[in-house]
């Protein structure tokens, strides 16, 4: 058991509710002895119980937390609240809404006395449903908040209706894959979802989405159809304009028209073995390959050709009709989520449907991850990672990742802030279960290619 105390680092945009959370942690009765730092521009309105600093800085709340203000330095207010460790369990770090969590996690390995003392639990970042979208198109620091997030308290959501949600939910998962997505209201959700979750500790963290161990695919959706040979009608463009549901993503391209929704969308039709899951896992690279052929341009109540990469151009109420021409099993695979540009088949529903990662570059903004079963040489795993740190250490916001290393019985486990890195060798690997090296690396323009043979490079 660890005696290191638990630190999480509460970061969002301004107004997504962490005064809110933070409020609501210093008044209600929830059992929990956390110690607050605020930041110096926060503004919650608690009563102070009791001044137990002699600095007047550290003030005790009704309900048995600790709240305190950084007037300086960080380092200096976490060392004065361990001369109180009896008084707290837990710390939460409110940064300000325009910081980048960044150099407030890399304190926790930059310090020695620090590392001996805290550990960095997790960073959980509040986002405002209502205001997210526009908040990524205009801002880094928007993207960066959820890029570092453990947790992304989606926030507000009472105020956006149920597609955009699903819309926004896809798009903060393609920035931060391995973050856990919890909606709220309010600010309003269980504290041990937040705090203490030891989420920056991989043993307990990585349980990781296999689908995020896939290569990046060019689409988002597909589904299998079961159709008799003939014509159908297509329908799309609907909810895309009607609704406003494009605002495409904040990139602005020749293949898309800003703000007004999709314009045009690509769209490929495949004979499908059958109509179980396994038949779309079949069709992934040949659907792949004709997303990376040249589009056929295709106008309203034009007809779709199967083994075609076709781009719609959309228009509100646009069909186009789907030539089959044998009866069977067919997949359609969409390069955007149907809900984002209101297609429907109107002759069948799909009999299996599957989603995989949205793939919008936000300012080149993304998740890659790499699981291998082979064995590691923990030298040339060092000399890799430390060149990595070095070379495209400002690129790299976090990396974390559990691995087999030869010759050792115990998993080593490691994570990464910018330039800053920690590992240990931590418990033994489960004698039941295949020993697999996981690593996730989130940053701006991260090369999978560059990254697969760093790693092959370390191979023992």
């Amino acid at each position: 058991m660890s005696t290191r105390i638990p630190v999480t680092v509460l970061t969002g945009f301004l107004g997504s509710g962490k005064t809110t959370l933070v409020n609501r942690i210093l008044s209600e009765n929830h059992g929990k002895r956390i110690a607050v730092i605020e930041n110096e521009f926060g503004e919650v309105g608690v009563d102070h119980e009791l001044v137990i600093g002699a600095d007047e800085e550290i003030f005790e709340t009704s309900n048995g937390c600790i709240c305190c203000t950084v007037r300086g330095d960080l380092i200096r207010i976490l060392t004065q609240l361990r001369k109180r460790r009896d008084r707290f369990d837990s710390i939460l770090i409110e940064t300000t809404g325009l910081a980048d969590p960044g150099p407030v996690a890399q304190t926790f390995f930059i310090d020695d006395d620090l590392k001996e003392h805290f550990s960095l639990d997790a960073i959980v970042t509040l986002v405002d449903a209502h205001h997210i979208e526009q908040e990524l198109h205009d801002s880094p620091i928007a993207l960066e908040q959820i890029a570092f997030a453990d947790v992304i308290l989606l926030n507000k959501t009472d105020l956006v209706d149920a597609a955009a949600l699903e819309r926004i939910e896809r798009r903060l998962r393609a920035i931060s894959a391995t973050a856990k997505v919890i909606r709220s209201r309010n600010a309003d959700v269980p504290l041990d979802r937040v705090l203490s979750l030891g989420a920056f500790d991989l043993e307990r963290a990585l349980s990781l989405d296999e689908a995020f161990l896939e290569s990046a695919r060019p689409f988002e959706w597909a589904g299998v159809y079961a159709l008799p040979a003939g014509s159908y009608e297509l329908h799309c463009g609907a909810h895309g304009h009607d609704h406003g549901h494009g605002h495409d993503h904040g990139h602005d391209d020749d293949h898309h028209a800003h703000a007004s929704g999709l314009s045009l969308v690509d769209l490929a039709l495949l004979p499908a073995a059958s109509t179980d899951a396994s038949s779309i896992e079949a069709l992934l690279d040949p659907a792949t390959k004709i997303f990376e052929s040249e589009p056929q341009a295709v106008e309203p109540a034009g007809v779709l050709h199967a083994q075609q990469r076709c781009r719609l151009r959309l228009t509100p109420g646009a069909h186009f009709h789907l030539e089959i021409p044998a009866a069977g099993c067919w997949a359609i695979f969409t390069e955007h989520a149907p809900a984002e540009f209101g297609m429907y088949l109107h002759a069948a529903a799909p009999a299996v449907t599957r989603s995989f990662g949205s793939h919008h570059h936000d300012l080149e903004i993304g998740s890659i991850g790499l699981t291998d079963p082979r064995q590691l040489d923990a030298t040339k795993v060092n000399n890799w990672l430390s060149y990595l740190l070095q070379s495209r250490g400002a690129d790299i916001l976090r990396m974390k990742g559990v691995l087999n290393l030869r010759g050792e019985t115990r998993r080593y486990v490691f994570h990464g802030v910018h330039m800053m890195f920690d590992g240990q060798l931590e418990r033994p690997w489960n004698a039941d279960a295949p020993r697999l090296s996981r690593l996730v690396f989130i940053g701006r323009n991260l090369d999978r290619h560059e990254l697969e043979a760093g790693f092959e490079s370390c191979v023992a």
